[in-house]
């Protein structure tokens, strides 16, 4: 078995020897064998036989009469016809007909045996009335392994998918199991802004959360990032906590505080600087924005001590499953 294991080795094809040992002994010669096979008649002429060795590259052609194998031309026999000046004879002159022949439903292993016993380049395959189905090489034994050995790997990939969880909270276990993410905002940095809901967003899709609920975040959350950057002396801080059940997000600072959060609840109201305005931000529609798309939103803020801005979002029953 070590020289036909060595086929592998040479052709740099690195399996685990088990596996091929397995497949070789499970593998049968119909799955790897060459079906479409070039054939001639035993009355073709041998200088016939040299013309179409040349011109189809092949080294040895079985011969066929009435659909039975009785014989192989090969390059011996158009050497000894061209020593004997015998090009114009028929080939059953000098074929083989003591042939080494394997089945089609016998195992590769057995016919790997045979072609290593015998040093034959190749075996013809016949059914039990010895018509020929097909021819057999090391090469066809090495192309069949590596389909089976492609055919195993995709299976046993698809079969760890299914052990896989779907999503991220399925491989997970715990009493209660969270995600938190944690991102700094600045005051006054309108080029990244936006850049901490968006990667919210991007991980709800990566754990599985549905896409409308990932968006409904990502929304409320921009607002929030952005009345940091827009109403905060020194920036402040989002925190995202994703568990099965609800996702909630928190947006704090230690700014100058709402004087009037009713005042600032009502939509086109704002405090924004004209920078921002000029910008393109401050509308007066953030909060308004943030209770639209939140299932719950709380705000607490005190002058000059800051303020915090909850959202909360509930995952419904049927999406649940998405995300845990």
């Amino acid at each position: 078995m070590s020289q036909q294991f060595s086929i592998f080795s040479r052709m740099g094809m690195d399996f685990p020897l088990s596996i091929i040992h397995e497949l070789i002994r499970e593998l049968r010669v119909s799955r790897v064998m060459t079906s479409e096979v070039f054939t001639l008649p035993s009355t073709t002429l041998m200088h016939e036989v040299k013309e179409l060795m040349r011109a189809q590259r092949i080294s040895g052609i079985p011969i066929v009469d009435d659909g039975k194998l009785v014989g192989i031309v090969s390059v011996s026999s158009l050497i000894c016809a061209l020593e004997g000046q015998g090009l114009d004879d028929p080939v059953s002159q000098f074929m083989a007909v003591d042939l080494v022949v394997c089945h089609a439903e016998e195992p590769v292993f057995e016919a790997l045996k045979r072609l290593d016993e015998t040093g034959v380049g190749r075996l013809p395959v016949v059914d039990d009335e010895r018509r020929l189905v097909g021819i057999l090489t090391k090469g066809d034994v090495m192309v069949g392994l590596v389909h089976a050995l492609e055919q195993l790997y995709e299976e046993a990939e698809r079969l760890e998918r299914r052990r896989q969880p779907r999503y991220f909270f399925e491989a997970l276990e715990s009493d209660e199991t969270s995600l938190v993410l944690r991102y700094r905002v600045r005051a006054n940095d309108f080029k990244n802004g936006g850049k901490a809901s968006a990667r919210i967003k991007q991980a709800l899709l990566q754990i599985g959360a549905p896409p409308r609920l990932s968006r409904r975040v990502a929304i409320a959350t921009y607002e929030a990032e952005i009345n940091l950057i827009i109403h905060t002396d020194e920036g402040g801080h989002i925190v995202a906590e994703i568990c099965p059940d609800k996702i909630t997000v928190v947006a704090h600072d230690a700014g100058p505080g709402i004087p009037n959060i009713e005042l600032a609840r009502q939509p086109g109201y704002s405090t924004a600087s004209d920078l921002a305005r000029e910008m393109g931000f401050g509308a007066g529609m953030g909060l308004s924005n943030i209770e639209r798309c939140a299932d719950k939103m709380n705000i607490w803020s005190a002058v000059n001590v800051g303020t915090r801005v909850e959202m909360v979002f509930a995952v419904p029953p049927e999406e649940s499953v998405a995300i845990s």
